[in-house]
Protein backbone atom coordinates (compact mmCIF):
# COMPACT_ATOMS: atom_id res chain seq x y z
CA UNK A 1 0.00 0.00 0.00
CA UNK A 2 2.83 2.01 -0.32
CA UNK A 3 3.76 4.57 -3.66
CA UNK A 4 5.92 7.48 -3.79
CA UNK A 5 7.25 9.75 -6.29
CA UNK A 6 9.64 11.49 -4.80
CA UNK A 7 13.21 10.97 -5.77
CA UNK A 8 15.42 9.63 -3.12
CA UNK A 9 18.92 9.91 -3.34
CA UNK A 10 21.33 6.95 -2.98
CA UNK A 11 22.32 5.36 -0.08
CA UNK A 12 25.18 2.87 0.95
CA UNK A 13 23.56 -0.93 0.53
CA UNK A 14 26.88 -2.42 2.02
CA UNK A 15 25.78 -1.28 5.78
CA UNK A 16 27.40 -4.41 6.89
CA UNK A 17 30.84 -3.83 6.34
CA UNK A 18 31.06 -1.25 9.29
CA UNK A 19 33.04 -2.49 12.07
CA UNK A 20 31.95 -1.23 15.36
CA UNK A 21 29.46 -3.18 17.44
CA UNK A 22 26.92 -1.60 20.21
CA UNK A 23 28.21 -3.81 23.51
CA UNK A 24 24.32 -4.05 24.07
CA UNK A 25 23.18 -5.14 21.18
CA UNK A 26 23.02 -8.52 21.44
CA UNK A 27 20.22 -7.92 24.89
CA UNK A 28 18.22 -5.41 22.98
CA UNK A 29 17.76 -7.69 20.06
CA UNK A 30 17.31 -10.77 22.64
CA UNK A 31 15.03 -9.11 24.78
CA UNK A 32 12.38 -8.02 21.68
CA UNK A 33 12.65 -11.27 20.19
CA UNK A 34 11.79 -12.92 23.42
CA UNK A 35 8.23 -10.57 23.58
CA UNK A 36 7.45 -12.16 20.02
CA UNK A 37 6.60 -15.52 21.05
CA UNK A 38 8.20 -17.12 17.90
CA UNK A 39 10.99 -15.05 16.84
CA UNK A 40 13.63 -16.35 14.86
CA UNK A 41 17.21 -16.47 16.47
CA UNK A 42 18.97 -13.42 16.91
CA UNK A 43 22.50 -12.34 15.27
CA UNK A 44 25.39 -12.24 17.45
CA UNK A 45 25.99 -8.23 17.01
CA UNK A 46 25.01 -5.79 14.30
CA UNK A 47 27.20 -2.56 13.79
CA UNK A 48 26.11 0.71 15.16
CA UNK A 49 24.38 3.33 12.89
CA UNK A 50 26.85 4.69 10.45
CA UNK A 51 26.33 8.66 9.14
CA UNK A 52 25.31 9.12 5.98
CA UNK A 53 23.68 11.91 3.89
CA UNK A 54 20.68 13.08 4.62
CA UNK A 55 17.62 12.94 1.77
CA UNK A 56 17.39 16.47 0.10
CA UNK A 57 13.91 17.13 1.85
CA UNK A 58 16.15 16.74 5.15
CA UNK A 59 19.32 18.87 3.90
CA UNK A 60 21.36 20.23 6.07
CA UNK A 61 18.85 20.53 9.68
CA UNK A 62 19.75 16.90 10.36
CA UNK A 63 22.48 14.14 11.15
CA UNK A 64 20.85 11.39 8.98
CA UNK A 65 22.57 7.66 9.87
CA UNK A 66 21.33 3.95 8.46
CA UNK A 67 22.72 0.38 9.58
CA UNK A 68 21.49 -3.06 10.39
CA UNK A 69 20.17 -4.61 13.16
CA UNK A 70 20.75 -8.05 15.04
CA UNK A 71 17.80 -9.41 13.15
CA UNK A 72 18.37 -8.64 9.58
CA UNK A 73 16.57 -5.46 9.65
CA UNK A 74 17.85 -1.97 7.47
CA UNK A 75 16.67 1.27 9.17
CA UNK A 76 17.40 5.01 9.14
CA UNK A 77 17.86 7.33 11.62
CA UNK A 78 17.67 11.42 11.45
CA UNK A 79 18.89 13.84 14.24
CA UNK A 80 17.84 17.46 13.98
CA UNK A 81 20.32 19.78 14.82
CA UNK A 82 17.55 21.55 16.89
CA UNK A 83 16.03 18.73 18.14
CA UNK A 84 13.07 19.06 20.44
CA UNK A 85 14.40 15.91 22.79
CA UNK A 86 11.21 13.75 21.35
CA UNK A 87 11.48 10.36 18.98
CA UNK A 88 9.21 9.39 15.92
CA UNK A 89 9.32 6.01 15.64
CA UNK A 90 7.78 4.83 12.14
CA UNK A 91 5.53 1.77 10.66
CA UNK A 92 5.74 1.42 7.34
CA UNK A 93 3.14 0.13 5.19
CA UNK A 94 2.78 -2.53 2.13
CA UNK A 95 3.89 -5.10 3.23
CA UNK A 96 6.82 -5.16 0.82
CA UNK A 97 7.23 -8.68 -0.66
CA UNK A 98 10.64 -9.41 -1.24
CA UNK A 99 12.36 -11.64 0.46
CA UNK A 100 14.58 -9.93 2.38
CA UNK A 101 14.68 -6.63 3.87
CA UNK A 102 15.11 -3.44 1.86
CA UNK A 103 18.17 -0.95 2.68
CA UNK A 104 16.40 1.70 0.99
CA UNK A 105 12.93 1.25 2.25
CA UNK A 106 13.48 3.29 5.30
CA UNK A 107 15.31 5.98 3.70
CA UNK A 108 12.36 6.43 1.43
CA UNK A 109 10.20 6.67 4.22
CA UNK A 110 12.22 9.57 6.02
CA UNK A 111 12.15 11.20 2.81
CA UNK A 112 8.23 10.87 2.91
CA UNK A 113 8.17 12.11 6.21
CA UNK A 114 10.71 14.83 6.72
CA UNK A 115 7.82 17.00 8.21
CA UNK A 116 9.04 14.95 11.58
CA UNK A 117 12.20 16.12 11.62
CA UNK A 118 11.55 19.83 10.62
CA UNK A 119 9.32 19.88 13.69
CA UNK A 120 11.99 19.14 15.40
CA UNK A 121 11.83 15.64 16.09
CA UNK A 122 14.51 12.93 16.01
CA UNK A 123 12.65 10.06 13.66
CA UNK A 124 13.96 6.19 12.95
CA UNK A 125 12.15 3.64 10.76
CA UNK A 126 12.61 0.15 10.22
CA UNK A 127 12.35 -1.65 6.75
CA UNK A 128 11.51 -4.89 8.82
CA UNK A 129 14.03 -7.81 8.50
CA UNK A 130 12.10 -9.27 5.85
CA UNK A 131 9.21 -9.11 3.40
CA UNK A 132 5.89 -10.27 3.67
CA UNK A 133 3.46 -10.54 5.59
CA UNK A 134 3.69 -10.58 9.61
CA UNK A 135 2.47 -7.64 11.51
CA UNK A 136 3.79 -8.68 15.20
CA UNK A 137 7.27 -9.45 13.74
CA UNK A 138 7.26 -5.92 11.82
CA UNK A 139 5.89 -4.28 15.64
CA UNK A 140 8.90 -6.40 16.91
CA UNK A 141 11.25 -4.45 14.41
CA UNK A 142 10.11 -1.50 15.19
CA UNK A 143 10.22 -1.95 18.67
CA UNK A 144 14.19 -3.27 18.07
CA UNK A 145 14.76 -0.25 16.65
CA UNK A 146 13.33 1.96 19.16
CA UNK A 147 15.65 0.14 21.93
CA UNK A 148 18.70 0.15 19.46
CA UNK A 149 17.91 4.73 19.27
CA UNK A 150 18.00 4.53 23.20
CA UNK A 151 21.28 2.35 22.88
CA UNK A 152 23.11 4.55 20.91
CA UNK A 153 22.01 7.93 21.28
CA UNK A 154 20.29 8.23 25.02
CA UNK A 155 16.78 8.13 26.15
CA UNK A 156 14.54 10.26 24.57
CA UNK A 157 12.04 12.72 26.54
CA UNK A 158 8.96 11.20 24.98
CA UNK A 159 8.26 8.34 22.38
CA UNK A 160 5.69 8.26 20.33
CA UNK A 161 5.08 5.69 17.13
CA UNK A 162 3.74 6.78 14.00
CA UNK A 163 2.48 3.96 11.14
CA UNK A 164 1.09 4.69 7.96
CA UNK A 165 -1.37 2.29 5.84
CA UNK A 166 -0.56 -1.03 6.24
CA UNK A 167 1.93 0.51 9.43
CA UNK A 168 -0.77 1.67 10.99
CA UNK A 169 -2.10 -1.98 11.71
CA UNK A 170 1.69 -2.54 12.77
CA UNK A 171 1.88 0.71 15.07
CA UNK A 172 -1.27 -0.41 16.57
CA UNK A 173 0.11 -3.24 17.38
CA UNK A 174 3.34 -1.99 19.05
CA UNK A 175 0.68 0.45 21.24
CA UNK A 176 -0.84 -2.80 22.66
CA UNK A 177 2.41 -5.19 22.91
CA UNK A 178 4.61 -2.55 23.81
CA UNK A 179 2.64 0.90 24.99
CA UNK A 180 1.80 0.18 28.66
CA UNK A 181 1.10 3.14 30.84
CA UNK A 182 4.40 4.92 31.70
CA UNK A 183 6.06 2.88 29.62
CA UNK A 184 8.38 3.62 26.31
CA UNK A 185 6.30 4.91 24.17
CA UNK A 186 3.95 8.26 25.26
CA UNK A 187 1.59 8.12 22.30
CA UNK A 188 0.92 6.57 18.91
CA UNK A 189 -0.27 8.67 15.56
CA UNK A 190 -2.06 6.37 12.95
CA UNK A 191 -2.82 7.86 9.55
CA UNK A 192 -4.83 6.13 7.55
CA UNK A 193 -4.42 3.14 8.96
CA UNK A 194 -5.47 -0.40 7.91
CA UNK A 195 -7.45 -0.57 11.48
CA UNK A 196 -9.63 -3.80 10.98
CA UNK A 197 -7.28 -5.96 10.93
CA UNK A 198 -6.02 -8.76 8.95
CA UNK A 199 -9.05 -11.49 9.31
CA UNK A 200 -11.68 -8.56 8.63
CA UNK A 201 -9.75 -6.25 7.06
CA UNK A 202 -9.32 -7.82 3.25
CA UNK A 203 -12.41 -9.66 3.06
CA UNK A 204 -13.66 -7.17 0.67
CA UNK A 205 -10.30 -8.14 -1.18
CA UNK A 206 -11.77 -11.72 -1.09
CA UNK A 207 -14.66 -10.72 -2.42
CA UNK A 208 -12.83 -8.85 -5.47
CA UNK A 209 -10.71 -12.31 -6.11
CA UNK A 210 -13.86 -14.30 -6.20
CA UNK A 211 -16.12 -11.76 -8.33
CA UNK A 212 -13.46 -11.13 -10.99
CA UNK A 213 -12.63 -14.82 -11.74
CA UNK A 214 -17.04 -15.21 -12.13
CA UNK A 215 -17.15 -12.19 -14.70
CA UNK A 216 -13.50 -12.50 -16.48
CA UNK A 217 -12.58 -16.35 -16.27
CA UNK A 218 -8.69 -15.97 -16.64
CA UNK A 219 -7.16 -15.96 -13.33
CA UNK A 220 -6.84 -19.00 -13.54
CA UNK A 221 -7.73 -19.11 -17.65
CA UNK A 222 -9.75 -22.91 -18.05
CA UNK A 223 -6.62 -24.07 -20.01
CA UNK A 224 -4.31 -23.73 -17.10
CA UNK A 225 -4.21 -24.95 -13.73
CA UNK A 226 -6.84 -24.43 -11.56
CA UNK A 227 -6.60 -23.73 -7.99
CA UNK A 228 -8.78 -21.94 -4.92
CA UNK A 229 -8.91 -18.76 -5.22
CA UNK A 230 -8.17 -17.87 -1.24
CA UNK A 231 -4.82 -18.89 -2.69
CA UNK A 232 -4.57 -15.55 -4.26
CA UNK A 233 -2.23 -17.65 -7.17
CA UNK A 234 -0.80 -20.88 -7.50
CA UNK A 235 2.27 -21.84 -5.91
CA UNK A 236 4.97 -21.95 -8.64
CA UNK A 237 2.97 -19.61 -10.81
CA UNK A 238 5.34 -16.72 -12.86
CA UNK A 239 2.27 -14.63 -13.22
CA UNK A 240 3.99 -10.82 -13.07
CA UNK A 241 2.42 -7.49 -12.25
CA UNK A 242 3.04 -7.10 -15.83
CA UNK A 243 0.60 -10.16 -16.72
CA UNK A 244 -1.79 -9.33 -14.06
CA UNK A 245 -2.72 -5.89 -15.55
CA UNK A 246 -2.63 -7.49 -19.29
CA UNK A 247 -5.52 -10.02 -17.58
CA UNK A 248 -7.70 -6.93 -16.12
CA UNK A 249 -7.08 -5.19 -19.08
CA UNK A 250 -8.43 -7.81 -21.57
CA UNK A 251 -11.76 -8.34 -19.31
CA UNK A 252 -12.53 -5.05 -18.29
CA UNK A 253 -10.42 -2.44 -20.60
CA UNK A 254 -10.29 -0.54 -17.38
CA UNK A 255 -6.84 1.45 -18.69
CA UNK A 256 -8.32 2.42 -21.86
CA UNK A 257 -11.30 5.77 -22.30
CA UNK A 258 -14.59 4.10 -22.04
CA UNK A 259 -15.83 5.18 -25.40
CA UNK A 260 -12.69 2.65 -26.86
CA UNK A 261 -14.03 -0.48 -24.82
CA UNK A 262 -16.01 -3.30 -25.45
CA UNK A 263 -19.82 -3.47 -24.66
CA UNK A 264 -18.46 -6.87 -23.19
CA UNK A 265 -15.99 -5.11 -20.89
CA UNK A 266 -17.76 -2.34 -19.84
CA UNK A 267 -20.32 -4.61 -18.39
CA UNK A 268 -17.63 -6.62 -16.48
CA UNK A 269 -16.44 -3.34 -15.49
CA UNK A 270 -19.16 -2.03 -14.08
CA UNK A 271 -20.44 -5.30 -12.27
CA UNK A 272 -17.01 -5.61 -10.77
CA UNK A 273 -17.12 -2.32 -9.08
CA UNK A 274 -20.63 -2.22 -8.20
CA UNK A 275 -20.64 -5.18 -6.04
CA UNK A 276 -17.04 -4.96 -4.45
CA UNK A 277 -17.68 -0.78 -3.56
CA UNK A 278 -14.24 -0.37 -5.30
CA UNK A 279 -12.99 3.14 -7.09
CA UNK A 280 -12.01 2.67 -10.49
CA UNK A 281 -8.43 4.27 -9.79
CA UNK A 282 -7.11 1.31 -7.34
CA UNK A 283 -8.97 -1.83 -8.49
CA UNK A 284 -5.96 -2.56 -10.10
CA UNK A 285 -3.76 -2.14 -6.41
CA UNK A 286 -6.50 -3.91 -4.94
CA UNK A 287 -6.44 -7.22 -7.54
CA UNK A 288 -2.68 -7.47 -7.33
CA UNK A 289 -3.11 -7.02 -3.24
CA UNK A 290 -5.61 -10.08 -3.58
CA UNK A 291 -3.20 -12.46 -5.93
CA UNK A 292 0.18 -11.56 -4.59
CA UNK A 293 -0.24 -10.34 -0.78
CA UNK A 294 -2.80 -13.32 -1.16
CA UNK A 295 -0.08 -16.19 -2.46
CA UNK A 296 2.14 -14.43 0.92
CA UNK A 297 -0.10 -15.11 3.85
CA UNK A 298 -1.32 -18.41 2.56
CA UNK A 299 1.49 -20.12 0.99
CA UNK A 300 4.55 -18.66 2.69
CA UNK A 301 3.55 -17.19 6.28
CA UNK A 302 0.49 -20.11 7.26
CA UNK A 303 1.87 -23.07 5.11
CA UNK A 304 -0.56 -23.47 2.82
CA UNK A 305 -3.75 -22.97 4.91
CA UNK A 306 -6.88 -20.89 4.27
CA UNK A 307 -7.69 -17.71 6.96
CA UNK A 308 -10.61 -16.38 4.37
CA UNK A 309 -14.10 -17.08 3.90
CA UNK A 310 -16.95 -15.97 1.88
CA UNK A 311 -19.49 -18.48 2.85
CA UNK A 312 -23.24 -16.81 3.59
CA UNK A 313 -22.16 -13.56 1.59
CA UNK A 314 -24.87 -12.38 -0.84
CA UNK A 315 -23.14 -10.28 -3.32
CA UNK A 316 -25.18 -7.07 -4.57
CA UNK A 317 -25.28 -4.13 -7.36
CA UNK A 318 -24.82 -6.51 -10.72
CA UNK A 319 -27.08 -6.66 -13.52
CA UNK A 320 -27.76 -10.65 -12.50
CA UNK A 321 -27.43 -10.77 -8.64
CA UNK A 322 -28.48 -14.40 -9.03
CA UNK A 323 -26.27 -15.84 -11.13
CA UNK A 324 -23.71 -14.08 -9.83
CA UNK A 325 -24.23 -15.78 -6.30
CA UNK A 326 -24.96 -18.99 -8.02
CA UNK A 327 -21.82 -19.37 -9.87
CA UNK A 328 -19.28 -17.66 -7.40
CA UNK A 329 -16.71 -19.35 -5.85
CA UNK A 330 -17.58 -20.24 -2.53
CA UNK A 331 -15.02 -21.45 0.59
CA UNK A 332 -14.76 -21.18 4.37
CA UNK A 333 -11.79 -20.57 6.38
CA UNK A 334 -9.40 -23.23 8.35
CA UNK A 335 -10.16 -22.24 11.99
CA UNK A 336 -6.31 -22.42 12.60
CA UNK A 337 -5.42 -20.77 9.90
CA UNK A 338 -7.94 -17.63 10.86
CA UNK A 339 -6.67 -17.90 14.32
CA UNK A 340 -3.36 -17.62 13.41
CA UNK A 341 -3.79 -14.73 11.07
CA UNK A 342 -6.00 -13.05 13.72
CA UNK A 343 -3.63 -13.62 16.54
CA UNK A 344 -0.88 -11.51 13.98
CA UNK A 345 -2.93 -8.80 13.15
CA UNK A 346 -6.22 -8.02 14.65
CA UNK A 347 -6.25 -5.71 17.66
CA UNK A 348 -8.12 -6.16 21.41
CA UNK A 349 -8.29 -2.47 21.50
CA UNK A 350 -6.57 -2.43 25.16
CA UNK A 351 -4.73 0.73 24.32
CA UNK A 352 -3.06 2.33 27.62
CA UNK A 353 -1.96 5.42 25.87
CA UNK A 354 -3.00 8.40 23.61
CA UNK A 355 -3.85 7.86 20.12
CA UNK A 356 -4.18 10.33 17.24
CA UNK A 357 -5.84 8.56 14.24
CA UNK A 358 -5.98 10.59 10.97
CA UNK A 359 -7.97 9.52 8.05
CA UNK A 360 -8.54 10.71 4.48
CA UNK A 361 -12.63 10.30 3.92
CA UNK A 362 -11.86 8.98 0.22
CA UNK A 363 -9.39 7.24 0.83
CA UNK A 364 -9.68 4.69 -2.10
CA UNK A 365 -6.95 1.79 -0.49
CA UNK A 366 -7.34 1.77 3.04
CA UNK A 367 -11.28 2.83 3.31
CA UNK A 368 -12.14 5.39 5.95
CA UNK A 369 -14.74 2.74 7.72
CA UNK A 370 -12.01 1.11 8.79
CA UNK A 371 -11.69 3.60 11.46
CA UNK A 372 -15.04 2.53 12.88
CA UNK A 373 -13.32 -1.05 13.16
CA UNK A 374 -11.06 0.85 15.08
CA UNK A 375 -13.80 2.90 17.33
CA UNK A 376 -15.96 0.20 18.07
CA UNK A 377 -12.94 -2.30 19.13
CA UNK A 378 -11.34 0.46 21.45
CA UNK A 379 -14.81 0.81 22.93
CA UNK A 380 -15.20 -3.14 22.98
CA UNK A 381 -12.19 -2.62 25.20
CA UNK A 382 -13.75 -0.12 27.48
CA UNK A 383 -10.78 2.21 26.06
CA UNK A 384 -12.09 4.76 23.97
CA UNK A 385 -10.86 7.49 26.23
CA UNK A 386 -7.74 7.47 25.12
CA UNK A 387 -8.57 7.89 21.44
CA UNK A 388 -9.15 10.86 18.76
CA UNK A 389 -10.10 10.12 15.67
CA UNK A 390 -9.75 12.66 12.92
CA UNK A 391 -11.10 13.30 9.25
CA UNK A 392 -10.09 15.24 6.02
CA UNK A 393 -11.66 15.80 3.24
CA UNK A 394 -8.83 14.44 1.24
CA UNK A 395 -8.65 11.50 -1.93
CA UNK A 396 -5.49 9.73 -1.30
CA UNK A 397 -4.07 7.20 0.57
CA UNK A 398 0.04 7.08 0.24
CA UNK A 399 -0.01 10.95 1.34
CA UNK A 400 -1.69 13.61 3.16
CA UNK A 401 -1.17 16.83 3.80
CA UNK A 402 2.54 18.14 5.57
CA UNK A 403 0.63 20.86 7.51
CA UNK A 404 -1.75 18.02 8.68
CA UNK A 405 0.97 15.84 9.81
CA UNK A 406 2.76 18.15 11.96
CA UNK A 407 -0.93 19.59 13.50
CA UNK A 408 -1.29 16.02 14.13
CA UNK A 409 1.90 15.09 15.63
CA UNK A 410 1.78 18.66 17.48
CA UNK A 411 -1.43 17.78 19.09
CA UNK A 412 -0.44 13.96 20.10
CA UNK A 413 2.34 15.66 21.84
CA UNK A 414 0.89 18.38 23.73
CA UNK A 415 -1.84 15.56 24.94
CA UNK A 416 1.33 13.30 25.78
CA UNK A 417 2.42 16.51 28.08
CA UNK A 418 -0.35 17.71 29.54
CA UNK A 419 -2.88 15.10 29.76
CA UNK A 420 -5.26 17.74 28.20
CA UNK A 421 -7.56 15.37 25.42
CA UNK A 422 -7.64 16.86 22.29
CA UNK A 423 -10.71 17.13 19.89
CA UNK A 424 -11.21 17.40 16.48
CA UNK A 425 -12.60 20.21 16.43
CA UNK A 426 -9.32 22.01 18.09
CA UNK A 427 -6.97 19.84 16.09
CA UNK A 428 -8.22 21.17 13.43
CA UNK A 429 -8.64 24.70 14.22
CA UNK A 430 -4.59 24.60 15.17
CA UNK A 431 -3.76 23.16 11.77
CA UNK A 432 -4.13 26.97 10.28
CA UNK A 433 -0.27 27.35 11.86
CA UNK A 434 1.09 24.56 10.77
CA UNK A 435 -0.16 25.56 7.08
CA UNK A 436 1.46 29.08 6.73
CA UNK A 437 5.04 27.36 7.43
CA UNK A 438 3.81 24.09 4.55
CA UNK A 439 1.51 25.92 2.78
CA UNK A 440 0.01 22.04 1.95
CA UNK A 441 -3.76 22.89 2.98
CA UNK A 442 -5.94 22.06 5.90
CA UNK A 443 -8.32 19.84 4.83
CA UNK A 444 -10.27 18.46 8.46
CA UNK A 445 -13.80 17.79 8.46
CA UNK A 446 -14.46 17.82 12.19
CA UNK A 447 -17.95 17.12 11.76
CA UNK A 448 -17.34 13.72 10.49
CA UNK A 449 -18.18 10.30 11.11
CA UNK A 450 -17.74 7.23 9.03
CA UNK A 451 -20.23 4.60 8.85
CA UNK A 452 -20.11 1.09 10.55
CA UNK A 453 -17.57 -1.00 9.09
CA UNK A 454 -20.02 -3.38 7.83
CA UNK A 455 -21.55 -0.52 5.84
CA UNK A 456 -18.65 -1.11 3.48
CA UNK A 457 -17.29 -4.39 3.73
CA UNK A 458 -19.84 -7.40 3.56
CA UNK A 459 -19.27 -9.23 7.10
CA UNK A 460 -19.06 -12.62 7.26
CA UNK A 461 -21.45 -14.99 9.95
CA UNK A 462 -20.77 -13.44 13.37
CA UNK A 463 -18.54 -10.87 12.21
CA UNK A 464 -20.21 -7.50 13.54
CA UNK A 465 -19.22 -7.31 16.61
CA UNK A 466 -15.88 -6.46 17.67
CA UNK A 467 -12.75 -6.47 19.01
CA UNK A 468 -12.59 -8.96 16.53
CA UNK A 469 -9.84 -10.72 18.96
CA UNK A 470 -10.20 -10.14 22.47
CA UNK A 471 -7.89 -9.80 24.80
CA UNK A 472 -8.64 -13.15 26.34
CA UNK A 473 -8.53 -14.69 23.04
CA UNK A 474 -5.29 -13.21 22.37
CA UNK A 475 -3.98 -15.04 26.17
CA UNK A 476 -5.24 -18.11 25.51
CA UNK A 477 -3.56 -17.94 21.73
CA UNK A 478 -0.10 -16.88 23.35
CA UNK A 479 0.21 -20.23 25.03
CA UNK A 480 -0.19 -22.48 21.93
CA UNK A 481 2.94 -23.33 20.48
CA UNK A 482 3.82 -22.13 17.02
CA UNK A 483 0.50 -19.60 16.96
CA UNK A 484 0.71 -16.81 14.61
CA UNK A 485 2.78 -16.08 11.77
CA UNK A 486 6.62 -17.29 12.22
CA UNK A 487 9.06 -13.64 11.50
Amino acid sequence: MHSSSRNVPSFPRSLTRMRRTVASAVGIAGIVAGTLGNAGPVRAAQPRPAPVACPASVGDRATCYTGEDGNGAYYAIAIPKKWNGSLVVHSHGGPDLGEGSDPERSVDDLDRWSVMVSEGYAWAGSSYRRGGYGTRMAAADTENLRRLFVADFGRPERTYVHGQSWGGNVAAKVVETYGRKNGPYDGALLTSGVLGGGSRGYDYRVDLRVVYQYYCRNLPRPSEPQYPLWQGLRPGSTLTTAGLRARLQECTGYASAPEERTARQQRNLADILAVTRLPERTLESHLRFSVFTFRDIVHSRLGDRNPFGNRGVWYSGSHDDAALNAGVERFSAAPDARRDLSYDSDLTGRVSIPVLTMHAIDDPTAFVEHESAYRATVDGAHRGKNVVQTFTRESEHSELSDAEYADSIAALDSWARTGNKPTPRSIASACATFDRVYGTGCFYDSAFHPKPYASHVRPRPGGLTWPAMTSAQERAWSRIDGVGIAP
